[in-house]
């Protein structure tokens, strides 16, 4: 395994494994049986990095969620874990009410919501310290300030350690990282965003983001984390569920565009030289390039996880990335 450290302050900051665990379906979906297969082997592994969320998997099953996180809870208890291994889990996305959702009845990023939240969370984990805590989609009804200090009175109360956003514009990420800054409070440190080798269309309006896609690492982003070297991108749906390996998985639409096939035909042949498998040569890519990316990879078996392990050891050549990067 190799590792990359997320966060600046030698007091919060974490060394952790650069392929994160998403536990998204465990305890739900994916059978205790099966999810505690994968949480042993991902840490006998070296695997240290695993994401939750205080919703998951609330649409399973009409609920609210938090199935996840109690399952890796009763995980961390059955094998005697502790703080080596970094557990970070989001807030603000929770249904209010079963049968709703996060688009039209979200818990939302308010002080009393974010207090609540994360004591919650840290209940079902059996944490007295939330590692890193993400703000999971945007609340614009909630001045960004009170959401700043509400994050910031858990750090300074030492249950929470690092703070991460996901799924917000990239100028309301950067009005509160300034309001942070000004207030001499910490801020988000890391970012979580749908990230992969194929490039998403970002103009597609969706239910959460009328105006086109929030939730992509597009061109801001990227170039946002190149102006600051001290964040980090968490990649999530890195091998777009299986679409680049299984002929019975279709690209969803945001991909389906002129450049795909292009960087789909790239893709393959350095699958071939490598003798690697695409989605292997997906991670490596995003593991071995320039901004600091840590993809999360859900799976659903020990076999899945194995193939996922194996790109960390996969180094593409100078030549392999200079095409990959190309391809448009």
């Amino acid at each position: 395994m190799k590792y990359r450290t997320i966060g600046t302050d030698p007091k919060t900051r974490r060394e952790v494994s650069v392929l994160a665990l998403g536990a998204m379906l465990f305890g739900s979906v994916t059978d205790e049986k099966t999810s505690f297969a994968i949480l042993d082997r991902y840490v006998e592994a070296g695997g240290t990095f695993i994401d939750t969320s205080d919703n998951y998997a609330f649409w399973v099953d009409g609920g609210q969620g938090g199935q996840s996180e109690e399952l890796l809870g009763r995980w961390r208890r059955s094998r005697g874990v502790g703080d080596e291994v970094v557990i970070a889990t989001k807030l603000g996305a929770r249904p209010l009410v079963p049968g709703t959702s996060y688009v039209d009845n979200a818990e939302g990023l308010s002080a009393k919501v974010i207090r609540e939240s994360a004591e919650r969370s840290r209940e079902r984990l059996g944490v007295d310290k939330i590692d890193l805590l993400y703000a999971h989609i945007e609340d614009r009804t909630v001045p960004p300030g009170e959401t700043v200090e509400g994050f910031a009175e858990l750090v300074a109360e030492g249950t929470v350690g690092l703070l991460g956003v996901s799924n917000h514009a990239i100028w309301r990420v950067e009005r509160a990282r300034a309001l942070a800054v000004a207030a001499g409070l910490p801020g988000y440190e890391v970012l979580q965003y749908q990230h992969s080798y194929l490039r998403a269309r970002s103009d597609m309006p969706e239910p959460l983001f009328p105006d086109g896609s929030l939730g992509h690492a597009g061109a801001e982003l990227r170039s946002y984390l190149r102006a600051e070297p001290g964040l980090t991108l968490v990649a999530y749906s890195p091998l777009l569920h299986g679409v680049y390996t299984r002929r019975d998985k279709q690209l969803p639409p945001d991909y389906d565009h002129p450049g795909t096939p292009a960087r789909l035909a790239v893709l393959r042949e350095v699958a071939e030289e490598t003798g690697a498998t695409a989605n292997q040569v997906v991670l490596a890519w995003q593991i071995g390039g320039e901004l600091p990316v840590i993809p999360l990879v859900g799976m659903s078996s020990v076999a899945q996880l194995e193939e996922n392990l194996a790109a960390v050891e996969l180094e593409l050549t100078e030549d392999q990335r200079a095409r990959l990067d190309a391809a448009h």
